[in-house]
Order: C-alpha cells, then structure tokens, then sequence
C-alpha cells in the first residue's frame, strides 16, 4: 500500500460511557462467543468423527462452521476486550486485520452457502448424475476455489479500503468497518473501494440469484415425488441451508445498503451486531434443529459422554 495514512490507530464507537453498562455489553458478548464457538466446533466434530456425516452436503457444512468461527473471532473478543478494560483503542494493523479478515470469512461464508445449494440442486434434481458431479475431487476443488477466491477478494477489498488516507480517528462502530472508514476518508482514492463495493454487490446478487434459481428447481423437483414422507424427507435437508442463506443475506444487505448516518445510531450498532453475530451464532442452530442426521449424531455424542461419565 504505496499511500499510508499517519493514522496509528483508530478510536472505536463504545457502547456506553457508564462503566456497568460497559461490563454488560462484554458480559453478553461473551456468552454469545462462546455459544456460536461451541456451536459450530460441534459441528464440526460431529461431521469429523461419524462416519455416515462424510457426505458431500456434510463436507461444506463443516467449511461453513469453520468460516463462522473465523468471521465470529474477527470483531466480537477486540469488542469485549475493550468493554472489559475500559478503552476504544484499536491499532491501525488491528484494523486492517479486522478488515480483510471479516471480509475473508463473509466471502467465504457466501460462497459455501451457494456451493451447497448447487449440492442440493444436484442432488435432488440430477440424482442419477450426483456422485459423478460431486465426487470427493470435484468438492475438494469448489471447497479450494471458494476458499481462495474470498481470500483474493479481501486482499482486494483491503487494498481499496486502506490506499486512502483518514482526516479523523474516530470509527462509528465498536469494529472497523467498511463504510464507517469510507466516511472518514480524506482523499480521493476512496472511490476505488466505492467501486469495489459496488461489483462485490453485483456479485452477491448474482449468487443470491443462482441460489434462488436452484430453489426453486428444487421445490419444483420436491412436488413431484409421489411419497408424502419422501417429500418431507428432502425438505429436511432443504429447509435448513435455505433458512442460513436467508438469515445471512438478509443481515448482510441489512448493514451494507442501509444509508450510513453523520453518527453512529442505534440502528448502526444493532446491524452490525445482527450481521457479525447473528448467522455464526445460528447456523448450529438452525442445521441441528431441522437436519435428522445432524440430530442423531448428537444424540450419539450425548450417549458416549453419559456412558464415559457414568464410568468415572
């Protein structure tokens, strides 16, 4: 990045300026961290360790928890941290991590999102076809795909954000944020990143447009089985991913396309707390709620921990 700011660190909006309601912030903070790191490492263990989980479908499921932990890690402990210690620093180096790493995750978070529709479109509608289309290299080759160009595009978004330089320290938000520092910008350059936002858009409702189109294909595909329980068999495993895009679509455009006020509002702090906490807190969930398999691997894992308790 050829035109570094002076700027060596940032002051972060807090929530509160009275002291117990700071500690309560951090407080619910946390129990949230730890119920969405939780969550999805037991996905992730439940995907790992049982054998009738090594499916496909099940194979980007655990990419997407990982990506949740990732993109949850990213904002929520530098926000408690500050709760607790009573502070609003954050370095400028923090801040670009902050940046290109939330992007990173979201990226990644919507590419597996959109891999697992085309999962279930093949699935459902060119069953004769699925294990040719989907074998173990073909998935191993999205999952890479996906994981690499997410982060290619963060670099980008990163580059577009930080090549300019800021006229003031103060961020409106409890973490860096994209059009929070678009609007502290004090030079021209920062039509780059206006630029990039507005492909990254257009990409984004393109893939919100091929999920949607695969749905649809899909639930096409469901009303024609004749088995009442076969059509309630694979909205079980439709149901839930589809649910996940919504709530991480919805969230996300919530944040990103909503006007950005001259100060932090209510509804500032709210939007980003929906979109950086909300989907990784319930995705494991919604997957563990709707999906018969997932349930049973849990009630698996809950009787070997009863049996080794009741052993000691």
């Amino acid at each position: 990045m050829s035109n570094l700011t002076a700027v060596k660190e940032f002051l972060l909006l807090e929530f509160s300026e009275i002291r117990e309601f700071q500690i309560s912030h951090g407080i619910i903070f946390l129990v949230f961290y730890l119920a969405a790191l939780v969550g999805n490492l037991l996905i992730i263990k439940l995907i790992a360790f049982e054998c009738y989980l090594h499916k496909p479908m099940y194979f980007f499921l655990l990419n997407l928890a990982l990506a949740d932990i990732g993109s949850v890690s990213v904002t929520i402990p530098k926000s408690m941290a500050n709760s607790f210690f009573n502070t609003r620093l954050i370095s400028y180096s923090e801040c670009v991590s902050q940046v290109f790493f939330l992007i990173f995750f979201m990226a990644t978070d919507l590419a597996f999102l959109t891999v697992m529709a085309y999962d279930r479109y093949v699935a459902i509608c060119n069953p004769l076809h699925y294990e040719t289309l989907m074998n173990k290299d073909s998935c191993i080759q999205m999952a890479a795909i996906s994981w690499t160009a997410a982060l290619l595009y963060a670099t980008l978004h990163t580059f577009g954000t930080f090549s300019t330089s800021f006229c003031s320290k103060v961020i409106n938000q409890f973490f860096c944020e994209i059009p929070q520092l678009l609007k502290i910008s004090c030079s021209d350059q920062y039509q780059i990143e206006v630029g990039v936002l507005g492909f990254s858009g257009c990409l984004a409702f393109g893939s919100f447009i091929f999920i949607i189109s695969s749905y649809m294909q899909i639930f096409r595909a469901v009303r024609r089985i004749p088995s009442a329980q076969g059509r309630k068999k694979t909205f079980s495993t439709c149901i839930p991913h589809f649910l996940v895009v919504f709530l991480f679509i919805l969230t996300t455009a919530f944040a990103y396309l909503k006007p950005i006020s001259n100060s932090a509002t209510d509804l500032d702090l709210a939007a980003a707390a929906i979109y950086s906490v909300v989907p990784p807190l319930m995705n494991p969930i919604i997957y563990s709620m709707r999906n018969k398999e997932i349930k049973m691997a849990m009630r698996n894992e809950l009787h070997v921990s009863c049996n080794s308790l009741s052993w000691l």
